[in-house]
């Protein structure tokens, strides 16, 4: 797959938080090996890497910022980054600093997103670098998320919302979804 020279992986919430077990099961075992492979691509090319954090604000969140699940995940904490973003909602887009911006005044228009979870902050994220023009691919196997209830005992496996982010990306327009090998030589 072509990219451009200033093509930004835009990494998404790996956070020791995420391996409580309260999260439940959860998909893409090979995930972090994968978004490990990408940071290492993106800087052995000198393209731009942008790190994410979630802070919550919930309390008795395992990502609560004073806590050891806010830190990033040893695949990524001492990655080399060119931008470094803490939010608290599911969006990059809304964190500090802004990203948007931050990517315009460079002249970057595409984005490769990965990260935690899958149908979360990485899909919210995704859908809104879709909507404000990114070109947006999104390599499924460098994410992961968990089983999740919904209304009335409703209950969808982590795979199966992956196959929706997947669904919900590629057919409604807001990004490209491939594996990380199609990214990789």
């Amino acid at each position: 797959m072509q990219l451009s020279d200033t093509a930004a992986l835009i990494v998404i919430d790996v956070q020791q938080g995420f391996d409580d077990p309260a999260w439940g099961p959860r998909d893409t075992p090979d995930a972090e090996a994968n978004i490990g492979r990408l940071v290492a691509a993106w800087t052995d090319a000198s393209r731009p890497v942008v790190l994410v954090r979630h802070d919550s604000r919930s309390p008795g969140s395992p990502l609560a910022p004073g806590t050891p699940g806010n830190a990033l995940k040893a695949v990524v904490a001492d990655a080399p980054h060119d931008l470094f973003v803490t939010k608290h909602v599911n969006s990059a887009f809304y964190g500090d600093p802004d990203l948007d911006a931050w990517l315009r005044d460079r002249g970057i228009d595409e984005l490769v997103v990965c990260g935690i979870q899958t149908n979360m902050c990485v899909e919210t994220t995704a859908r809104m670098a879709g909507n404000l023009g990114y070109r947006v691919v999104l390599p499924i196997d460098a994410t992961h998320t968990f089983d999740l209830e919904g209304p009335g005992g409703l209950r969808l496996s982590a795979a199966e919302l992956s196959r929706a982010t997947a669904v919900n990306l590629a057919g409604g327009g807001f990004a490209e979804v491939v594996t990380t090998s199609d990214l990789l030589p």
